[in-house]
């Protein structure tokens, strides 16, 4: 019989629970909370029948989100421990949860993996924003700051823009259902409203539960729908939901969505004058080196004073020449920018419809064209066929002066005289109309 000390019993039992119980989740009510100078928590926690000692060491209860407290209940996830100076055990939390919002948290992460599984957070399938949008939807709440504060932003960044508001609720039961409509809406209403470059969803900060519309698959689905590229503007900086990962482009704010979707009208204007600048720089730069030519080749010249004129005259030739050239230069840079703006029209959707519909008609014209030459084929070899089968038709022998002869009753086709005895009677078909016979004499050329 092995003797065990108290404590080689304390270590076997020890090695049995943490081997057994490395990784358990546990629910339960907060109870005996305390938090000692160490920055260690120290709880319990309990249910109806039973209670667990346990402890939150101070590297994860400082990054706690929340402050646990008594009588709340959470979900927690650890492993048991045995401590050896009391042989009691005790649960060693890891990760805890206020018991509700891990649900949501659950939710959002397995939402979350599957749409990712299925693509619709790949960088491949989202679209670039326009580099300057004409017409901007905004889906948000009519009431809330939000609102206003995007309408001033892009009032201050280019005054002269189309915007189109979608008020929805941004919470609470429907709101989802509502999201999804203006979606639909902005996308199936686009054309008639003149063509929207671009959609802006977005709502302030909140909870998990305060954002959670903007979670929910259905309006993921509908974003990553959406024909028109969408801007998710949701929460605060560090907030994140599902729909930010479909969106074409996540804004940390919605006013950050704002200063995203158009760049400032100074800038644009900036950049045509800084345009305008190297243009001018460029020719007064060739212009200086033609005089520096003419002035060079002045000074080298050799000659009699008359020669000397001649090539004056050539220079001022050269001069006009050059000047046109430089005026050729202008005209077609100006032309290649009217080009290029040109280019930006033709890349709006409602231009694009437009080549689409056209080729579209062009196919359906072509088609009704194969369509009647093929019917047109078939109703020429059809009357060949009819004609050909009127040819081999009985009908066509009997109208040639012919007939059908049949014994009555039985209707018995007669081919032969010998078939028929005096008094039989016969009946002919003629080529219209029936003959009844009756046969007098009987005569076979063959006897």
């Amino acid at each position: 019989m092995q003797i065990l000390t108290v404590t080689e019993l304390t270590l076997l039992i020890k090695r049995e629970v943490e081997d057994s119980f490395s990784d358990v989740w546990v629910e339960g009510e907060i109870s005996n909370l305390k938090i000692p100078s160490s920055g260690h928590i120290y709880l319990t926690l309990k249910d109806q029948a039973s209670q667990l000692k346990a402890v939150i060491f101070r590297s994860l209860g400082r990054n706690l989100k929340f402050q646990p407290k008594d009588g709340q209940q959470i979900l927690c996830r650890g492993h048991l421990t045995v401590y050896e100076p009391r042989g009691e055990y005790q649960l060693v939390i890891d990760y805890l949860e206020p018991k509700g919002i891990g649900a949501l948290q659950l939710a959002f992460e397995q939402l979350k993996g599957r749409l990712q599984a299925e693509g619709l957070f790949d960088e491949a399938r989202k679209r670039p924003l326009p580099i300057l949008p004409q017409r901007i939807g905004i889906i948000t709440s009519p009431t809330g700051a939000v609102l206003q504060d995007m309408l001033k932003i892009l009032d201050r960044r280019f005054s002269n823009l189309s915007i189109l508001i979608s008020p929805v609720p941004v919470q609470g039961e429907g709101a989802a259902a509502e999201i999804v409509r203006a979606i639909e809406e902005l996308n199936s209403a686009s054309g008639g409203l003149g063509g929207l470059d671009v959609l802006i969803l977005a709502r302030g900060g909140g909870s998990l539960e305060d954002l959670w519309s903007f979670n929910e698959e259905s309006v993921a689905r509908a974003i990553a729908g959406s024909r028109i590229p969408v801007i998710s503007a949701v929460g605060h900086e560090t907030d994140y939901t599902i729909a930010d990962f479909v969106a074409d482009l996540r804004a940390p704010t919605p006013s950050a969505a704002a200063e995203l979707v158009v760049r400032p009208k100074q800038d644009l204007v900036g950049q045509i004058q800084s345009l305008k600048d190297r243009i001018r720089h460029t020719i007064r730069v060739y212009l200086e080196g033609q005089w520096s030519r003419c002035r060079e080749t002045q000074r080298a010249l050799p000659l009699p004073r008359k020669r000397l004129e001649t090539f004056l005259l050539r220079l001022d030739e050269l001069g006009g020449r050059s000047g046109q050239a430089l005026v050729r230069l202008l005209r077609e840079k100006r032309r290649a920018l009217r080009d290029r703006y040109q280019g930006l029209l033709n890349l709006r959707p409602e231009a694009r419809l437009k080549y689409l519909t056209a080729g579209l008609n062009s196919l359906h014209g072509q088609l009704v064209q194969q369509m009647d030459r093929g019917i047109e084929d078939r109703r020429t070899t059809l009357a060949k066929l009819i004609g050909h089968m009127d040819s081999l038709s009985p009908l066509a022998v009997l109208a040639r002066g012919y007939c059908i002869a049949r014994r009555l009753p039985a209707l018995e086709i007669i081919r032969e005289a010998k078939q028929v005895v005096e008094g039989e009677r016969l009946i002919l078909r003629l080529h219209r109309g029936e003959l009844i016979c009756q046969v007098n004499e009987v005569r076979d050329r063959e006897t």
